[in-house]
């Protein structure tokens, strides 16, 4: 397939990313027309590398939706705006939907609003009534967006405890040099060492960060993990999620000057059982 250029978000990606966390509990008001325009404007200027047409519709409780249940399963309190994601089912749809929609996370993040990615805890039925879909569409994911509330419900609170959201693994458990058996050191990054630790900071379902990156000379491989039999939902989530992650570290790196393409490619060192190849970023 072709890969596609995109263009640097016009944002301070690496003050988004560590600003960036997911908001469960609103104020209970709609999002004023400006912020709204100004959010609509920016999703329409972005991209993603694969050529991949992402569709993003907005739909709000009192504007349109009024008549409309939309069910969050008690997971998101207060919230009046949603952004629902779709998309055509072809080769990298998903990592398609992770990288362009985090791009509008970030911007949201940027302008003081609270967004969370939501792909298995929201009634796709309530949803479906209120958007534009096609039969063949693929609905993977939506995103409440407002005003964060000061104080957060107890759901959000256990949510927070349970899956440790601000805890992220160590570079030895993500980034390796030349294969699989070394761990990557922060020296051998080199210039990307912010673009990793950027991509090390990003959200992921439960927290369980399904990726891994093997630098290989100028080359960094990226790798889905998980087990070969799970689900085919789950493993959407999964290519989702490395997808926001391969956004974080290629945002990160054109932010800091660096160039670099991404191709598909033969790897020539063994591959753990678990480990699925994506993507190659090649630096130039």
């Amino acid at each position: 397939m072709e890969l596609k250029n995109v263009d640097k978000l016009p944002i301070d990606i690496k003050e988004a990313i560590k600003k960036r966390i997911s908001t469960r509990t609103y104020e209970e008001k709609s999002l004023t027309k400006v912020d709204k325009n100004k959010l609509m404007d920016f999703n329409r200027t972005l991209s993603n590398p694969f050529g991949v047409d992402v569709k993003v519709q907005y739909i709000s409780k009192d504007k349109g939706a009024e008549d409309v249940q939309l069910g969050t399963y008690g997971t998101i309190k207060g919230a009046k705006d949603f952004f629902v994601i779709t998309v055509k089912d072809e080769p990298y749809a998903m990592e398609a939907v992770g990288y362009q929609f985090e791009g509008l996370v970030l911007y949201a993040t940027q302008m003081g609003l609270g967004t969370v990615w939501l792909a298995g805890t929201f009634s796709r039925k309530d949803f479906k009534n209120a958007i534009k879909i096609g039969e063949d569409d693929l609905f993977p994911c939506i995103c409440p967006v407002g005003y964060p509330s000061q104080r957060r419900s107890f759901i959000e609170k256990i949510t927070i405890a349970s899956l440790g959201s601000r805890k992220r693994k160590e570079w030895d458990k993500l980034f390796f040099s030349e294969d699989f058996t070394r761990p990557l050191s922060k020296a051998e990054a080199g210039q990307y060492v912010d673009a990793l630790e950027m991509l090390r900071l990003a959200p992921s379902a439960t927290n369980s960060q399904p990726w891994a990156l093997v630098k290989e000379g100028d080359s960094f491989h990226f790798f889905c993990n998980y087990k070969n039999g799970l689900n085919s939902d789950v493993k959407k989530i999964k290519h989702i999620d490395l997808g926001i992650a391969l956004a974080h570290f290629h945002q990160t790196a054109m932010s800091d000057g660096l160039k670099g393409r991404f191709e598909a490619i033969d790897i020539g060192f063994d591959i753990p059982e678990n480990m699925h190849y994506i993507i190659t970023y090649i630096a130039e």
